[in-house]
């Protein structure tokens, strides 16, 4: 390999390094220390349910009733227990004043036998008569009316669920609409730097989370809202001492909340960006299975795996810890409530301030009191998690888009396939242009190689002509139009490409065929695959076209793969066929046998070939020379060889490499020439050398 071949590798492992060091650095955005806006994501992620206002209008309402009837009951399950009370104690009162006595007789001689808390009790009495006993008609419509405010809270909170479930669906369908439209949006280049694995876990993992947030948390936060001020109006309408010692509770829940809240937050946030790591690692390591036990780095993957796996697992660890302190604070300082309730409660009973029905009926209200805002603070770690996905989810749906279709683009014209590139102008990096100032013709039917060393921009040329990537200057015409002004679907509907790396979906031979044209017939398909040698192999599978490929097609060999892709392409019938190294995968006899097929295929298309074995391209109308994004060299594969220049020393290089692998002697620096075309087809092994 030539000198300048080494620098320019060089220089792309270098680009290499530099975007895997962007990865690792929008990969820290998700550590601890970075925290996260969560009143905007929060706020956004509640503004996904906009679309259902009447929806969440019958939801507070049901709501909103529900907890009014489920408040009322403990009060008037408190009159019960007052009639039972008043009731038992008229009886007990009977030996000693004589029967129908009024309430105020029967205060003063207990008063005047030293009885004052019996007679306290009495006092807070309504309507006592001694010997009246207990009135079971009053009782059995306190118990009547108390069982169906319960069976309707619950018929309500059920509606409340239902209504809300639908609607958490359908925001979330949406949620997952939107974000596949994003993906299908963004340009080619945000691929380049995301990793596939921290894509899907963002697409799968993250919503999934935000979904569980939703769903466990909305219902439940609006009625423990609407409960806790509800319980509030009735504890202060029963007792607003008792009332007072239940707000104490609250701004010591809230310090609780307010010390372990944001850093469960960033912990959560952590979490998500380690789980969105290790899937990337995965995924890289299950798509790179081969080549990890071709070179024996089982162990390696596996350490690094491991590494993560256990950084995943200290952040989940600390992130639940943190989120369950929550919750056992919150209930110990509701018990702390209850029992000062209890026992100022209980000397107000003493001291005739209040009945002891409303006492029961009040610690029931405690409870219902303090049991939502502990279910909040529970929450808050839910709330917090599903909060730190969303940031994720909008991140994704935040990136920049390429650039829209024009509204008014023209109709493509029907051409033969004229392309010109006009003083075009490109670079990845703003501050490292690649090309700087490329033109060039190609006429219809003509083949078109484009050959160089790694890096120097071929596979770019083809990518700025299928609109991958937009111009920084300069035009690309298709017949005339400029390719910037077409809709880009009318831009690669007439192209079809094949890639050096074979991509195959799960599904039959006969489907992965047609997915380069809808519309072919069985006929077309089968004249496609013929004329690419796919019929030759296809006879010999279980099932012939109809054989569904497994994951990954293991079933069918790599060059097996490349013939079916190649087949997909030519079904489609484009205007312009785009090759990327696409006969690499196959052996030496297939790959003539190719050559022979796409030769006829290409027959009244404009084809580009991005070639490294230069003898696959001897036959190209044009040869691109190209070096650090320029055209260096262009002309026919004997016009090249004759000007003894950078196409010359590239096939050289590769003449050099196939006798070395024959044990020929290298020539000398001074002595070589350049081979002419009939003695280097002759050659052998000249077909495998290397760039």
């Amino acid at each position: 390999m030539s000198t300048s071949d080494t620098t320019t590798d060089a220089r792309y492992e270098e680009e290499l390094a530099e975007q895997a060091r962007q990865q690792s650095g929008d990969m820290d955005g998700f550590m601890p220390g970075k925290a996260a806006n969560f009143k905007e994501s929060f706020t956004r992620l509640i503004g996904l349910l906009a679309p259902h206002k009447l929806a969440l209008v019958l939801v507070a309402l049901a709501g909103t009733i529900g907890v009014v009837l489920a408040v009322a009951a403990p009060r008037i399950l408190g009159e019960a227990t007052n009639v039972i009370t008043q009731g038992v104690l008229s009886t007990q009162l009977a030996d000693a004043f004589p029967a129908g006595t009024d309430q105020q007789t029967v205060i003063e001689g207990l008063r005047a036998g030293g009885q004052d808390e019996i007679a306290n009790m009495v006092a807070a009495m309504s309507d006592f008569q001694v010997g009246q006993g207990v009135d079971f008609d009053r009782l059995r419509m306190i118990v009547v009316a108390v069982l169906a405010i319960y069976v309707g809270s619950s018929l309500l909170t059920w509606l409340q669920g239902y209504v809300l479930n639908v609607v958490m669906m359908r925001t979330m369908w949406r949620l997952r609409e939107s974000v596949e439209a994003k993906i299908n949006r963004l340009p080619l280049s945000y691929f380049d730097r995301v990793q596939r694995g921290e894509l899907i876990s963002r697409v799968t993992n993250d919503i999934d989370n935000i979904t569980q947030t939703m769903q466990q948390s909305l219902s439940t936060a609006l009625t423990n809202i609407l409960t806790v001020v509800g319980v509030l109006v009735m504890m202060f309408s029963i007792s607003w001492q008792l009332a007072l010692v239940a707000l104490v509770a609250l701004p010591l829940m809230a310090v609780i909340f307010g010390v372990i809240g944001p850093r469960s937050q960033r912990a959560f946030q952590a979490q998500w960006g380690k789980v969105g790591r290790l899937n990337a690692r995965v995924e890289e390591s299950f798509s790179g299975h081969a080549l990890v036990r071709v070179f024996g780095r089982e162990r390696d993957v596996q350490e690094k795996f491991q590494e993560e796996n256990e950084e995943l697992f200290q952040s989940a660890f600390k992130a639940q810890f943190l989120a369950g302190m929550i919750m056992p604070g919150m209930m110990f300082i509701g018990s702390l409530t209850y029992v000062g309730i209890a026992v100022l409660g209980g000397l107000m009973v003493a001291s005739g301030q209040i009945r002891l029905g409303d006492v029961q009926a009040f610690i029931q209200y405690s409870q219902q009191f303090t049991q939502p805002l502990s279910e909040l603070g529970g929450m808050a770690a839910v709330v917090q998690s599903g909060t730190a996905s969303a940031e994720r989810v909008f991140e994704l749906l935040d990136e920049e888009e390429q650039e829209p279709d024009r509204t008014d683009a023209p109709e493509p014209v029907d051409g033969d396939g004229v392309i010109e590139f006009e003083n075009v102008q490109f670079a990845y990096d703003p501050d490292k242009p690649l090309i700087s100032d490329l033109s060039f013709r190609v006429e219809p039917g003509q083949t078109v190689a484009i050959v160089g060393p790694t890096g120097a921009g071929k596979t770019t040329l083809v990518n700025l002509l299928m609109r991958f990537y937009e111009l920084d200057g300069g035009r690309i015409l298709l017949d005339g139009q400029d390719i910037a002004e077409l809709t880009r679907h009318d831009v690669r509907a007439r192209t079809g490409m094949v890639l050096q790396d074979p991509w195959l979906f799960a599904g039959t031979i006969r489907e992965n065929i047609r997915y380069g044209n809808e519309s072919a017939t069985d006929e077309d398909i089968v004249e496609a695959a013929t004329a690419t040698r796919v019929d030759r192999f296809v006879h010999s599978l279980p099932d012939g076209y109809d054989t569904v490929l497994d994951e990954d097609a293991a079933n069918v060999s790599a060059g097996e793969k490349q013939l079916v892709t190649i087949a997909r392409a030519f079904v489609a019938q484009p205007a312009v066929l785009i090759l990327d190294e696409a006969t690499s995968s196959v052996d030496t006899r297939t790959e003539v046998l190719l050559q022979h097929a796409m030769s006829a295929l290409r027959e009244g298309r404009t084809s580009f070939v991005i070639a490294h074995r230069l003898s696959t391209i001897r036959d190209a109308d044009l040869i691109l020379v190209m070096d650090h994004g320029d055209i260096v060299e262009k002309g026919t594969h004997d016009e090249l060889i004759a000007a003894q220049g950078a196409y010359w020393r590239l096939y050289q290089s590769q003449f050099e490499q196939a006798a070395a692998e024959v044990d020929a002697p290298l020539p000398s620096a001074g002595a070589a020439e350049a081979p002419s075309t009939g003695d280097a087809a002759a050659r052998p092994g000249e077909t495998e050398g290397t760039e």
